[in-house]
């Protein structure tokens, strides 16, 4: 096909035009969001910017999301899929970044850039996928990725509302002639609930451990789609929704809950003491776990917790089958040290520090045959190298291993397929962290037994310029401004298991502290030293911190 590049621009001058007025906006982990307002010559241009990517990848798959997560319902979002359903490359956040804040009159001279500098032959094929979430002005946001689509010729498969981790299963089944799956919701739901059934048997109870959960859907697509799965379960799992068509994620879902620290809006109002409770965000990437006891305390079960339930599970099955295999996990500095120290001390298994961002986890994930990553907002998943597989698959046909060995192995490989490899994915952890409770005979009383967390404190600082900051090792170490890191060091000396660790934030003039100690009182006193020796020392403004404000 023969192929005008003046036509894109025509397309955006006409249709999705970029007003003078609008700010510069960035894409990063999450890609792009904003008020929904904003969005339509991004999304137009996101379009533009998939087909240029598939062709850059040969022609493979590529995906669009059209998402703001866990943000309110104003807000909206987008953001790529890589071929094996990875986030963006990252050197293409530059070249979107870039592509999305030019103006409409050098928008043609910035596709040829991109086209030259990446070698891309725009008259070759391309193929996106499109998916998006239930705000209401998602779908016509969507009609501006097609368009852009269509304007560099090319062709794209709408799925329509789908979760986020759904469409980065899509996108990498394609992408692997369907080795991993079939494209295709019900394909989605067939294989995850084949997996869990296998797994589960005909056991539905066990030990302190009832079939029965209660699920806030933060009104948004996760909902919809557990809605699908409840018809299936067939009894496996009994599984109650909630806030299922309410304004998405206003208090509810998973952000909220773990921010707040006490259970969701709409829960049903006379829910038995200690009854097992999940939330997931407006996308369905990030789940956590609650309940509240007799006296009325709330107990959260984060993105800590489910990693080191997943991992132990992992190491045991692991070892029981007698395949040797190098597992890790891998965390952000936020956190709890608590956590950290079970992992080490007592599943023995290795952690890694990775920054801040899912996408760094993921990554450094891949340096381990069986890697859990997960952020304590809930977010994660377990990769598997293509070698463990192969070696696991062996495990379970050796007739010169003892059957325990064998089913051990068979339990492992069922366990890969109900997980969602290539992102975090609520309703496959979810039904992860239901297999390993029922495994073990576990209530989430027994659960939230296994370590006790670390008190702790986030807190922010309001600085003249975020970027006279400079961090390593993973975020945990301030290297500038000079002479700040030793000012903290010193005064975590001072308390009992103390940790304090400062931030820039990525996109305003603030600066994230965070402490975490022995004590209640003495981790609210850490973070207040630490805030005001950041106030002091680079640049603080407006109001000192204060006690009070924590």
């Amino acid at each position: 096909m023969t192929f005008n590049l003046r036509q894109v621009y025509a397309f955006a001058r006409e249709y999705h035009q970029k007003r003078d007025s609008q700010k510069e906006i960035q894409y990063g982990t999450a890609g792009f969001r904003s008020h929904a307002d904003n969005l339509d010559y991004v999304m137009y241009r996101m379009g533009l910017l998939a087909v240029l990517r598939s062709r850059a990848k040969g022609g493979q798959v590529i995906g669009v999301m059209i998402t703001a997560s866990h943000n309110p319902e104003q807000d909206n979002g987008v953001k790529l899929v890589d071929p094996m359903g990875e986030m963006l490359e990252q050197s293409w956040e530059r070249l979107a970044t870039d592509l999305v804040n030019v103006s409409d009159a050098d928008l043609e001279g910035q596709i040829a850039k991109i086209s030259a500098e990446q070698g891309i032959d725009n008259n070759e094929p391309a193929k996106v996928y499109v998916g998006m979430d239930t705000r209401y002005h998602s779908p016509q946001l969507a009609k501006a990725v097609l368009n852009g689509i269509a304007a560099l010729k090319g062709s794209v498969r709408d799925f329509g509302i789908v979760t986020t981790p759904m469409l980065h299963y899509f996108v990498t089944c394609s992408n692997t002639d369907l080795a991993y799956g079939l494209p295709t919701e019900e394909g989605y739901m067939t294989k995850l609930l084949t997996a869990f059934k296998r797994i589960r048997g005909n056991t539905f109870a066990k030990g302190n451990y009832s079939n029965k959960v209660f699920y806030d859907g933060a009104n948004g697509v996760g909902s919809l789609k557990m809605l699908g799965f409840v018809r299936k379960f067939d009894g496996y799992l009994d599984v109650k929704v909630f806030n299922s068509n309410g304004k998405i994620n206003f208090n509810c879902g998973a952000d909220f809950v773990k921010t707040n620290q006490r259970a969701p809006h709409g829960i049903p109002e006379d829910l038995e003491p200690n009854a097992r409770c999940v939330s997931v965000d407006g996308d369905a990437d990030r789940v956590v776990y609650y309940y509240t006891d007799e006296d009325g305390v709330f107990h959260l079960l984060d993105g800590d917790r489910i990693a080191t339930l997943i991992a132990g599970y992992l190491k045991e099955l692991v070892e029981k089958c007698g395949v040797e295999l190098e597992m890790g996990l891998v965390q952000t500095a936020y956190a709890n040290g608590a956590s950290t120290d079970y992992i080490v001390n007592q599943l023995k298994v290795p952690v890694a520090c990775a920054p801040t961002g899912v996408k760094h986890l993921h990554h450094k994930a891949l340096d381990y045959d069986v890697g859990v990553y997960f952020e304590a907002n809930g977010h994660g998943t377990v990769i598997y190298n293509a070698e463990a597989k192969k070696r696991i698959a062996a495990a379970s046909k050796d007739e010169s291993l003892a059957q325990e060995q064998r089913d051990a192995a068979k339990l492992l490989l069922s366990t890969i397929d109900l997980t969602n490899e290539t992102v975090g994915d609520a309703i496959s952890d979810m039904l992860l962290v239901e297999t390993v409770l029922h495994y073990r005979g576990w209530s989430l009383q027994d659960w939230f037994a296994a370590y006790s967390d670390l008190p702790n404190v986030l807190m922010k600082v309001k600085v003249e310029d975020r970027n006279v900051f400079t961090t390593t090792d993973a975020e945990r170490i301030c290297v500038k401004p000079e002479g700040l890191q030793d000012a903290i060091n010193e005064i975590v000396a001072k308390y009992p298991r103390g940790r304090s660790f400062v931030r820039p934030s990525g996109t305003e003039d603030v600066v994230r502290v965070y402490a975490e100690s022995e004590t209640k009182d003495g981790t609210l006193q850490l973070a207040l030293e630490v805030a005001n020796v950041v106030f002091d020392r680079a640049g603080g403004v407006g109001a000192r911190p204060e006690l009070a404000k924590i």
